[in-house]
């Protein structure tokens, strides 16, 4: 199985929201920015998407040098804030990627954010030992310009040939069907606009549902 991270496993928003608005108080006192603070719906409805996508919907305006220093910031400010123990996980994660592993399955992620982050918010989770070793999958690590090269990356590596591709955004059912997958929609997260998950082969309400479409 190949997880999404942000909206999927992560609740995203604990942690990125702090840091977003630390970013652009930061930017200000650096004097790449000026006027308030873009609304947080700005940020979150672009989960899912490349930082640099999702900076072009929040400063449309802005410089390119001011989306490279806020990817910089938000960053950092992420990895503060994991250290400091901030950000959770959906309700029964945990304990449902447990029961996985130890039925013999593989788990992967493929997400669009950046390495450090991405791999940040899976071991301060405590999650690290259930994920193959190698298979923290970014964007940001291995600098693709879609999802469905990232997984496309991942299935080459790992000689995988039949996964399931599990996230909340279209860009998840994309990279899933692309690649030849069975694509399980996440609807619990609130970032994805109507109609997103159509395509799914599946949808659940709650992650700890995963196990019952398995045995389905």
């Amino acid at each position: 199985m190949i997880f999404d991270l942000d909206g999927t496993l992560f609740q995203t928003e604990t942690l990125l929201l702090p840091a977003y608005h630390s970013t652009f108080d930061k930017l200000r006192e650096e004097g790449l920015y000026q006027g308030e603070t873009p609304p947080e719906q700005a940020i979150l409805s672009g989960l899912g998407m490349l930082l640099e996508h999702i900076w072009r919907q929040v400063m449309p305006h802005a410089e390119e040098s001011v989306h490279r220093r806020a990817d910089e910031l938000l960053l950092a400010y992420q990895v503060e804030g994991m250290a400091g123990g901030q950000g959770v996980l959906y309700e029964g994660v945990a304990d449902a990627l447990r029961e996985l592993r130890a039925r013999g399955i593989k788990l992967f992620i493929a997400s669009n954010g950046l390495e450090d982050y991405v791999k940040g918010v899976i071991r301060y989770q405590g999650l690290e030992p259930l994920f193959e070793a190698g298979g923290l999958y970014s964007a940001g690590e291995y600098g693709t310009r879609s999802k469905v090269d990232l997984v496309r990356q991942l299935l080459d590596k790992h000689g995988i040939r039949s996964a399931w591709m599990v996230g909340d955004r279209s860009s998840d059912v994309e990279a899933g069907h692309a690649n030849g997958l069975f694509v399980v929609g996440c609807d619990y997260a609130g970032f994805r606009k109507e109609g997103e998950l159509d395509g799914a082969d599946a949808t659940i309400q709650r992650f700890s549902e995963l196990a019952e479409l398995l045995e389905a």
